[in-house]
């Protein structure tokens, strides 16, 4: 039951590889697996026999549910795109209370924290934004996977990061969905999981050094991400072509989404909970 228990969580994980706006690094934390995750990307050789076999059932739900996922979410997100990324907001926002908790955890809130949350929410806001003004769209190839790969592990090391939203930004995201769905190993898998291997491996020590020296600072700077990837999944950007686009969006539609924002908020704060009921 424990290793069907840790697939679901793959599965679960995978939707932060995929969804605009969701980290998988919330989802480990959320699921009560991201502290010994990092730890053994931290120190691989320490306990690795025990701590592989772990995260096997963890690595294989990841897959399936890449896999799984991408074909209707690819499907819903061409057809009721506002009404699916109201929803990934509201599960966002539900999630936000968990992380304002976890932030004081260890030390009360300071003048510095403020200014980590508020100073990293505008710079991200700015920069997030105006990337597609500056760097227009990358070509999908097998060098940009790569880079795909290591965004995607950055937001599994980095609780709150979304990488597919700087996917979406630089023109990735699409040509990664097909290939996930195709399930094109060699082109789309393998490049991602090059970027992804060499990305945690060089900054998860990074990541657990500053989780232990520098809590409250490092939570702060991702409620900050946070709250700006969820801002702005939602505000149209006409310079990069998966942006959230409300042309022809009808009552029906922002009707719609509001009902979803709502049970995705419901769902955000239930996840949360579960996590804290499990720790």
């Amino acid at each position: 039951m424990s290793w069907i228990i840790r697939l679901i969580k793959g599965v679960v994980i995978a939707l932060g590889f995929i969804l605009p706006g969701v980290s998988g690094g919330v989802l480990a934390a959320i699921l009560g697996i991201y502290e010994r995750m990092l730890s053994f990307l931290a120190h691989i050789r320490r306990n690795f026999k025990a701590d592989f076999l772990y995260f096997l059932p963890v690595g294989i739900g990841g897959i399936l549910g890449i896999g799984l996922l991408s074909r209707p979410l690819e499907f819903l997100l061409a057809h009721y795109q506002v009404i699916v990324l109201w929803g990934f907001a509201g599960a966002i926002v539900g999630s936000l209370p968990a992380l304002w908790q976890e932030a004081e955890s260890r030390s009360k809130r300071d003048k510095v924290d403020w200014t980590w949350l508020i100073g990293t929410f505008v710079i991200s806001l700015i920069i997030l934004y105006t990337l597609p003004y500056i760097f227009g769209t990358l070509p999908a190839n097998f060098a940009t996977f790569i880079l795909a790969g290591a965004l995607i592990a950055l937001g599994v090391l980095v609780p709150g990061l979304s990488p597919s939203n700087l996917l979406l930004i630089l023109g990735l995201y699409s040509p990664m969905l097909t290939g996930f769905k195709n399930f094109d190993l060699v082109n789309v898998f393998l490049p991602i999981a090059i970027g992804g291997i060499l990305a945690m491996l060089l900054f998860a020590k990074t990541m657990e050094h500053l989780l232990e020296t520098q809590h409250s600072r490092v939570f702060h700077f991702i409620l900050g991400i946070v709250a700006a990837s969820t801002v702005l999944i939602l505000v149209p950007n006409h310079q990069s072509a998966e942006s959230i686009s409300y042309a022809g969006s009808g009552v029906l539609t922002f009707v719609l989404a509001a009902i979803f924002t709502v049970l995705g908020l419901w769902l955000g704060l239930w996840m949360s909970r579960l996590e804290e009921r499990y720790k």
